[in-house]
């Protein structure tokens, strides 16, 4: 079991990054304001993880203009994606270890 535990990757040890990468995992792009809807997060809360998450290059941002208003929306990169499947098959190893 010690040994799957380090397989976790820290980076989506947070309730907010975990559920924003499973959003991302099933949509092609999600605007700021969908995702702060669906997770139910602050601006700076959603931002901040964001951010962390851009840093590891595991998602992509594409900013652009709606109409007049400006648009920031997300998806998710084939590195996010490769690491996000291998934290939640370590997951599901953890609890497969344990039963």
């Amino acid at each position: 079991m010690k040994g799957i535990i380090h397989q976790l990757d820290k980076a989506f040890e947070s309730r907010v990054r975990l559920g924003l990468m499973s959003v991302l995992t099933v949509n092609e792009w999600v605007d700021f304001n969908e995702l702060k809807q669906l997770l139910d997060v602050t601006d700076g809360n959603l931002a901040s993880h964001i951010t962390a998450l851009e840093k590891k290059q595991f998602i992509e941002v594409r900013k652009r203009f709606v109409g007049k208003k400006p648009n920031t929306a997300f998806r998710i990169t084939p590195e996010g994606r490769k690491a996000f499947e291998y934290h939640l098959q370590a997951l599901e190893n953890l609890l497969k270890s344990q039963g």
